[in-house]
């Protein structure tokens, strides 16, 4: 018995749209719930809420002491996009030199750097606390947003080198012919064609600076200087009674803009995956 191909091929995407509902179940959720009053989001299981309410919202995006949501909004895109903005200057910066440039040790140095990525963040943890501690960076942006201006994220140099040695190095050579230093082969030449991996970089340092909590609970102690990822965790009281509502309804927002950005440049985020040889 042959059996068709289209039936075979309809099967597939039926298997695929079920496996892609059971992994967005439990953002359905979490946008569903979001509109169900306190009582109902445990006991009501239906993803259309018997009762709809925007209390959530509004009381949650009144924030904590004073403090509102829109603050933490704010704080946590400053930290964001000026981490993006520090990691695709020096990131492209150090992959370029690891890919076109001759110094000593090179082989070395890169393989040191590697070797980076290995390290748990937890290994590093204390070491980096004294010493942010002795430069008084404590409660302060500084920890979070230095590094990322120091080249500090191995992986996107990796991912930009292996990006550049794609591009010819006949490019490099005639530009030199034309009188053009390594600046000008940088700026004219390789960030052009980079582009791909700096909008790769750029998402990736975006959705994991926003998304992080352990390096912010860590650092910052001033509710007026919390991120959206602590203003949500404040939310929660493990001892009390907690605004469950209110917690969901912040979490929903805090997806907005990730979501935003991702869509905005899925093609460039596919393109620069596709093309570093990080598949």
């Amino acid at each position: 018995m042959t059996i068709n191909p289209n039936f075979t091929k309809l099967l597939k995407h039926l298997l695929i749209i079920a496996f892609g509902l059971l992994m967005l179940y439990p953002v359905l959720w979490l946008l569903s719930s979001s509109f169900k009053p306190n009582q109902l989001i445990f006991s009501d299981t239906s993803f259309w809420p018997r009762k709809v309410t925007f209390d959530h919202y509004i009381n949650g995006w009144k924030g904590l002491q004073g403090t509102s949501f829109g603050r933490f909004f704010l704080n946590s895109a400053q930290i964001s996009i000026l981490s993006v903005l520090g990691n695709i200057v020096t990131c492209s910066f150090a992959a370029y030199a690891f890919a076109r440039l001759d110094f000593r040790f090179k082989k070395f140095w890169f393989s040191l750097m590697l070797v980076t990525i290995m390290l748990p963040y937890h290994v590093t943890l204390v070491p980096q606390y004294i010493i942010y501690n002795k430069f008084e960076w404590i409660n302060t942006y500084l920890p979070l947003i230095v590094p990322k201006w120091l080249a500090h994220d191995s992986f996107f140099i990796l991912l930009m080198v292996q990006f550049i040695r794609g591009i010819p190095k006949e490019l490099d050579e005639s530009a030199t012919i034309d009188g053009c230093g390594q600046g000008q082969i940088y700026f004219r030449i390789i960030m052009p064609l980079l582009v791909p991996a700096l909008i790769t970089t750029a998402i990736f340092t975006f959705i994991w600076t926003w998304d992080d909590f352990f390096s912010q609970m860590i650092y910052l102690n001033n509710i007026k200087l919390f991120t959206v990822q602590l203003g949500i965790r404040s939310l929660f009281d493990p001892s009390g009674e907690s605004d469950w509502g209110a917690l969901l309804a912040m979490s929903v927002l805090s997806l907005v803009p990730i979501m935003t950005i991702f869509l905005s440049f899925q093609k460039y985020f596919l393109e620069g995956i596709a093309t570093t040889g990080l598949k």
